[in-house]
């Protein structure tokens, strides 16, 4: 009965969805090409709310806990595990004083209202998965970026996303590399719950009535032995998403 109905509710939902990104593009462009970065800035974080209000007709809900007060004059890396693109939306959104900047596949990068614009002019790296040199080239250039400006990186080291929630293990060269050109970023772990619910029947139609969950764990100083603190921030993230199950 609930596959049944959410049949209708996922045609209302793309509708919407579909609508916000053609609505967002030329504001986006107009945004960034005439007043420049900050209003580019707000544009996207505006875009993503409505794309989050949009998955109310499916009876999505949102809990993002975040009780620590993280500086906003020094750059992050957040790092978070993996369930589905409805991740990224309330990162956005809620971590949005940080300026959060994506590791996103290349293919991302052209063909999508909006988000392929966003992610080519918005500060944000495309990465080709099948070129780790190009990868980390990229990678490299958003520690960097992120660095100069005190602004955040957003990296799903597991590399794909878990079809099962269940997560993955960490592939860790990417974030090596961030932490490295990045030594004053504070490393901010965040456990996602549930976001692959949205697609438990594929693509379509998608999973209704689903809570999503985002809960921010204590930043963690980028110290000089990475190995110890990436394994430190895997075990806080996975334990937080096993538990929640």
């Amino acid at each position: 009965m609930q596959k049944l109905l959410a049949y209708p509710l996922t045609i209302l939902y793309l509708l919407f969805f579909g609508l916000t990104l053609l609505i967002f593009h030329p504001i986006q462009i107009i945004c960034h090409k005439i007043f420049g970065y900050e209003a580019h800035k707000r544009s996207v974080s505006i875009l993503n709310l409505c794309l989050i209000r949009c998955t109310h007709f499916l009876g999505t809900r949102y809990t993002f806990t975040n009780p620590h007060k993280i500086p906003e004059d020094r750059p992050l890396i957040i790092i978070a595990n993996h369930q589905s693109m409805n991740d990224i939306p309330p990162i956005i959104w809620f971590m949005r004083d940080y300026h959060p900047k994506f590791v996103s596949k290349q293919e991302l990068g052209k063909g999508i209202p909006s988000v392929s614009y966003n992610l080519r002019h918005g500060g944000s790296v495309l990465i080709d998965r099948k070129d780790g040199k190009q990868a980390l080239t990229e990678i490299s250039k958003l520690g960097t970026y992120i660095e100069k400006y005190r602004r955040s990186a957003v990296i799903f080291p597991e590399g794909t996303r878990s079809r099962t929630g269940h997560p993955k293990k960490f592939q860790t060269t990417g974030l090596k590399v961030l932490m490295k050109k990045a030594p004053s970023a504070l490393l901010v772990p965040i456990s996602i719950n549930n976001s692959w619910k949205m697609l438990r029947y594929g693509k379509f139609p998608y999973g209704i009535g689903n809570h999503l969950t985002f809960h921010v764990h204590p930043p963690i100083e980028n110290s000089s032995n990475a190995e110890e603190v990436i394994a430190e921030i895997e075990k806080q993230i996975s334990e937080q998403v096993i538990s929640f199950k």
